[in-house]
């Protein structure tokens, strides 16, 4: 029988949940599995930093008038968000608004590409959440913002919880992350964060990601997958899309029995789960 394991020290600190003022109270529905991706329609803003920083920036939209979470998503390596489209509709269909741009050297048809220029990733992240704020309006509850990524993206959301802290952030997650090559201390408000990894990954490898995972200083889990690679998302899509979604519900719409479901979703996929 294959084994997994899911750490978690989400308890600590005595945070119960993160739930922003005016959060609404949780769905007693919330227990069903997210909606098919065909439900979340997807559009883009066009963003620019500095003016030599194009930022096109795919949005998800949840059903209803909002205002909703914010999930803000960061590309890997030589990637772009339609990549992560079956993940980050299905956010968006459990009532998440999503959005995740290009980066402007380091996704797929970057005319410049250049890996080294994920260290200034964070700054773009934190003018994109800006400006979503500004074009967006009602639709986004600022009080409940949520940042994720993959690969280096999950080292640019890594960012935006040491050295560029984003003090909006609620929650993170990072899949087959670690931390700069420079790395910063975690620093700022408490924000819980989860680790995805899989133990067969040999682009960010187990030992970095949890050594990332090992210095935060706040509630925090990490989900071992052994027998993915790099895209943990992809192996194991429905445990992926399972897990984030609750740890979603719970951090950003305050829903416990959310939270009360991460080390059930584990058991029942044959993870052991230690608090």
């Amino acid at each position: 029988m294959q084994r997994r394991s899911f750490l978690t020290l989400f308890a600590a600190a005595g945070l119960s949940a993160c739930s922003a003022p005016g959060a609404p109270t949780p769905d007693p529905m919330s227990s069903q599995p997210a909606a098919p991706a065909s439900t979340a329609p997807a559009t883009e803003l066009a963003f620019n930093r500095g003016g030599d920083r194009p930022l096109p920036t795919k949005i998800w939209l949840p059903a209803g008038n909002g205002p909703h979470p914010l999930i803000y998503f960061s590309h890997g390596l030589t990637s772009q968000p339609n990549d992560y489209a079956g993940l980050l509709a299905a956010w968006a269909a459990a009532g998440f608004l999503v959005a995740g741009p290009k980066y402007p050297h380091t996704w797929y048809e970057a005319p410049e590409y250049n890996a080294d220029d994920v260290v200034n990733q964070p700054a773009d992240a934190q003018y994109v959440i800006t400006e979503l704020l500004k074009s967006l309006g009602g639709l986004i509850d600022p009080q409940r913002i949520a940042a994720a990524g993959h690969s280096a993206g999950a080292i640019t959301t890594v960012g935006l919880f040491s050295g560029s802290r984003d003090t909006r952030l609620m929650a993170g997650l990072m899949i087959a992350g670690r931390q700069m090559a420079q790395p910063s201390p975690f620093a700022g408000p408490a924000a819980p964060l989860l680790f995805i990894q899989g133990k067969k990954d040999k682009t960010v490898t187990y030992e970095q990601a949890y050594g990332a995972y090992n210095e935060v200083p706040w509630p925090k889990g990490f989900l071992e997958i052994p027998d993915a690679g790099h895209l943990p998302h992809q192996d194991e899509p429905a445990l992926v899309a399972a897990t984030t979604t609750d740890f979603w519900r719970w951090t950003l719409n305050g829903d416990q029995a959310a939270r009360q479901r991460l080390p059930q979703e584990v058991e029942s996929a044959m993870l052991t789960s230690t608090f």
